[in-house]
């Protein structure tokens, strides 16, 4: 049966000039070709975002295709019905998803196990060990470790391109911010300062005098937890869960990607990428922005 619903395909090009009329045009009929009806053409930022309006299709089956014909040109694409594409909620990860590193690995280097701990992290992200027994592990190789080396850490961090934009231009715009961490507190409580998000979430670390004793107070921000705090906020914000949006890159967001109105996997490992319904490999993380239909001149900088 065919989707009568408007829908919208935004193309997304990582660089402003990066997206041409030739490639809307091939993404267009693309979309002529599987049997739909083109409504109408939208820049959203001349040579970098575009929607396609079109109705009378199913949007997986275009979105196979648009893969097949656009897989070489290095431009993100997402399709999903006009009504309520824009959220009154995010829900983001932290580690290499608003920031670029992973901050336990970065607090590693400090004792010169980065390489050592990196690897845990990267099997546990790719969810081939449980996010609990891969923290624990990490965080006990960590004891001793001067207290210093938490504000060191964070002296260091960057975030990745757009994020702020994508905080301060869906707080302007009403939406409820959220960022959580299976990191540390510690980094979670600063960069919700740093961006403007409106709460945070992550694991406390233990600290006696002034070195980290290898242990993780309190609960544990799983990836059930973050599914769960979810859930918590739309409830307490009266915001439906279709209206949410989850970002994340690893195995322990794919819960949260999953339950969200629209969930995005950020470049992402593998298994998030198979399962979650949205994709962004190419663009930063104001390609969320133009997926929920801003502009680039509504964009908060």
């Amino acid at each position: 049966m065919l989707d009568m619903m408007p829908s919208v395909l935004t193309l997304i090009s990582p660089t402003i000039g990066g997206l041409s009329n030739d490639i809307v045009d091939q993404a267009a009929n693309v979309i002529h070709h599987s049997g739909a009806t083109l409504n109408q053409r939208d820049w959203l930022s001349d040579g970098e975002a575009c929607d396609l309006y079109f109705s009378g299709a199913k949007a997986n089956t275009i979105d196979q295709a648009l893969r097949q014909s656009l897989g070489g040109v290095g431009v993100d694409m997402a399709i999903q019905q006009v009504q309520g594409r824009q959220k009154k909620l995010l829900l983001s990860d932290m580690d290499s998803t608003i920031v670029t590193a992973e901050t336990l690995d970065e607090l590693a280097d400090h004792a010169g196990l980065k390489e050592k701990i990196s690897a845990i992290t990267a099997r546990a992200m790719n969810g081939d060990i449980r996010f609990r027994d891969a923290l624990a592990e990490r965080v006990v190789m960590l004891r001793g470790l001067s207290s210093d080396t938490l504000a060191a850490t964070m002296e260091r961090i960057t975030y990745s391109p757009g994020a702020e934009t994508l905080v301060r231009t869906m707080s302007a715009h009403g939406a409820y911010t959220a960022l959580v961490s299976g990191g540390f507190q510690y980094f979670t409580t600063r960069v919700k300062a740093a961006l403007g998000f409106d709460f945070d979430a992550g694991n406390d670390i233990e600290i006696i005098d002034g070195k980290l004793t290898g242990n993780v107070q309190g609960d544990i921000v799983t990836k059930d937890v973050k599914r769960e705090i979810l859930i918590r906020l739309a409830k307490q914000q009266d915001i439906d869960i279709t209206e949410t949006l989850s970002v994340g890159d690893g195995a322990n967001d794919l819960p949260m990607i999953m339950e969200a109105g629209t969930g995005v996997a950020y470049h992402a490992k593998p298994t998030v990428v198979a399962s979650a319904p949205f994709r962004i490999d190419y663009a930063g993380l104001d390609a969320l922005l133009f997926m929920q239909g801003y502009r680039r001149d509504q964009f908060v900088a």
